[in-house]
């Protein structure tokens, strides 16, 4: 009888063999982790950025600069500084309009355009606004310098243009909630931009100038208009009252084939009045880009076919920026 009872060594053997459960593993990412699929930061930086826009702060002070070398007055210390300035600018404006259109429900997931930082939860809101801050604390650097080298109204200059990039999407009356969006460009990456550009260098405005300055500032509007028509479901879903809200989809794209005209017209409109040689046509040469991107903007509504616009836009207003600031200094 004795020999049928489990000893307590087999008891013990069989108590080590029920299977003891692993530790429950926790599903949050480790602190400093990454989010799941975002890309390598420095990417994701650039994103925030949004480096294929910027030809937008480079191609007026191209313009400006060419200017004054036509005129003799060609500064390089000021003009640098100019380039520099304008481009912090608009860093900063675009890290702005990522962090304000996020707080205020403008960027969500059915956002059809190349990805933002804060929406895609790839960055923390933190990161962008000190960003941001640290993009427009540079521009006021580049301001001094450029105040010190010709004169206080630049402060007048600079001011409005980082209040102006501020107040595009921040605040209770932003600019691109209010069919504002358009102006501010036009003003501030056309006739601002060239014209300051020129001030800084020559300390003076000659006639041609703002006539010069109007082709960028168009081509600059039409990247905005590109991107506008694309969200314009989305925006309007949102609360957010751009320029292609208003206009629907037809009147917008009316309205970026006749900012590429003016841009292509300008030049010959230019030397028509006698204000430079042939060389002012160059710009014409971008022609083929503005018809390739009007196309886009005129047969799709889809978010990858506008996203091509863009960019092709973007292209077409680094091109011809180019092609009429070397046409000026052969003029």
């Amino acid at each position: 009888m004795s020999a049928d009872r489990p000893t307590s060594r087999s008891s013990a053997d069989s108590r080590s063999e029920v299977p003891r459960p692993e530790p429950e593993r926790s599903l949050e990412p480790a602190p400093g982790a990454a989010p799941a699929g975002r890309p390598p930061l420095g990417r994701v930086w650039l994103a925030a950025l949004r480096l294929p826009t910027l030809a937008a702060s480079v191609a007026p002070v191209l313009v400006g600069t060419a200017l004054a070398a036509r005129d003799g007055r060609f500064r390089a210390g000021p003009a640098l500084a100019a380039l520099l300035g304008a481009l912090w600018i608009q860093t900063g404006t675009n890290l702005a309009n990522d962090l304000y259109d996020f707080h205020k429900g403008a960027d969500t997931h059915e956002r059809l355009g190349p990805p933002r930082v804060l929406q895609r939860g790839w960055l923390p809101v933190r990161a962008v606004r000190a960003a941001m801050l640290l993009s427009f604390a540079l521009a006021i650097l580049a301001g001094v310098y450029l105040t010190a080298a010709a004169g206080w109204p630049v402060v007048a200059i600079g001011a409005a243009s980082i209040v102006a990039g501020f107040l595009y999407t921040a605040g209770p009356w932003a600019l691109a909630y209010h069919a504002l969006g358009e102006l501010f460009v036009f003003l501030f990456f056309g006739l601002v931009a060239v014209a300051g550009t020129y001030f800084v260098q020559a300390r003076t405005l000659a006639p041609d100038v703002l006539a010069s300055a109007v082709p960028v500032g168009a081509l600059a509007t039409a990247i905005l208009v590109a991107n506008n028509v694309r969200d314009i479901e989305t925006d309007r879903m949102a609360g957010k009252r751009t320029l292609a809200v208003v206009l629907g989809r037809p009147g917008t794209r009316a309205l970026y084939a006749g900012l590429c005209v003016v841009a292509l017209a300008t030049p010959v409109a230019l030397l028509l009045a006698g204000r430079g040689g042939p060389a002012l046509l160059l710009p014409l040469l971008a022609a083929p880009l503005a018809w390739r991107a009007l196309r886009l903007i005129a047969t799709r509504v889809d978010g990858p076919g506008l996203n091509r616009a863009l960019f092709a836009t973007a292209r077409l207003h680094a091109a011809f920026g180019a092609l009429f600031a070397f046409g000026l200094l052969l003029s």
